[in-house]
């Protein structure tokens, strides 16, 4: 099992990496999956950057996000192409050297038939320094781990094997509660309220989200807080809230 966060807090970034998603070539599917992923877990997703396949780049955004979120993790580059400089960026940014690990290497040999283990397919062997590997159980290249930052491919399913891997690793704080409200009102009817009710609650998060179906207008309310009894109270105050405003209307 991960270990819980002694403050009930546990923080993460994710870096993006590749100049197909900026272009609009590839369309990203791990931002959802990653997010939904660390809130059930209890950990927070506090920032998503995406970068080109720069190294200069990669590296001032790798070492910028490791040194403020407990957890880094990053998508894509770390494939068998000349565009594929994730490795060699993550070993830049900490300052150490890279080359063909022998475990990645052993993975590969026994995945490959004999003979087919190319020069191009062995880049994906290149872990800096260092590193621990990161298991992918779709096509066996593994990922890799180095300091806080998790270092994983873009395809989405080889990503997404690759967090299974990661998560009983990991530390993680207490689990987002959330209450939702829904009101068959604007959303301009309520925001006064809902700003007080966040006031007077700091520590929940209160969030509407309007909604409109055939010209007619209506919030649905989101609460949450990491604390059962705040985010009672808050919920309470948020349901009061649109029923004073609905007599109001009526």
């Amino acid at each position: 099992m991960a270990e819980e966060h002694p403050n009930g807090e546990v923080t993460a970034a994710f870096l993006v990496i590749g100049d197909e998603i900026l272009s609009g070539r590839t369309k990203d599917k791990n931002i959802g999956f990653l997010a939904e992923y660390l809130t059930a877990v209890g950990i927070d997703l506090r920032e998503v950057r995406v970068v080109p396949d720069e190294q200069d780049k990669i590296v001032s955004a790798v070492n910028a996000l490791r040194n403020e979120y407990t957890y880094v993790f990053t998508s894509g580059g770390i494939g068998p192409t000349h565009d594929d400089i994730t490795a060699d960026s993550i070993a830049a940014a900490f300052g150490v050297s890279i080359g063909v690990d022998p475990r990645a290497r052993a993975i590969l040999e026994d995945h490959y038939p004999e003979g087919q283990l190319t020069d191009a397919r062995l880049r994906m062997a290149h872990i800096p320094a260092g590193a621990d590997l990161i298991e992918n159980k779709v096509s066996k290249a593994p990922g890799f781990r180095i300091g806080n930052v998790h270092v994983m491919a873009g395809v989405p399913s080889i990503m997404q094997a690759m967090v299974d891997a990661i998560v009983p690793t990991l530390k993680t704080g207490r689990k987002i509660l959330s209450r939702t409200v829904d009101a068959d009102l604007p959303e301009s009817r309520l925001a006064q309220r809902l700003g007080e009710i966040q006031a007077d609650y700091p520590d929940t998060m209160i969030g509407s989200y309007p909604r409109a179906k055939d010209g007619r207008f209506t919030t649905q309310i989101v609460i949450r807080s990491r604390d059962e009894t705040p985010l009672a109270n808050a919920t309470a105050a948020v349901e009061a809230a649109v029923v004073e405003a609905s007599n109001q209307t009526a």
